[in-house]
């Protein structure tokens, strides 16, 4: 089971990393989303990094579809939205 949860990782990783290239340097807070792109909720130890990793896609952060991703780190749903807000995701 690791190998395929590793194959996934590095897949996200090559993946966004390809979309980077083609579309120019990324900046702020997107500027690390290659990098997110191959954690998970543990992995992850602030907020803005659990919406980052939920906004490039990996939607299993949110696994109760409450809105809030990451609820280890993520608190309520208005916490989220500024976040959000702020990164223009």
């Amino acid at each position: 089971m690791s190998i395929v949860r590793d194959f996934r990782q590095r897949f996200a990783f090559l993946l966004l990393s390809l979309l980077l290239a083609l579309h120019g340097p990324a900046t702020g807070a997107w500027a690390a989303s290659a990098e997110l792109a191959a954690r998970t909720c543990k992995q992850v130890s602030t907020c803005e990094d659990a919406v980052i990793l939920w906004c490039n896609g990996h939607r299993r952060a949110d696994g109760d579809g409450d809105g809030i991703p990451c609820e280890n780190v993520c608190s309520t749903r208005e916490q989220v939205n500024e976040i959000r807000r702020v990164i223009g995701c």
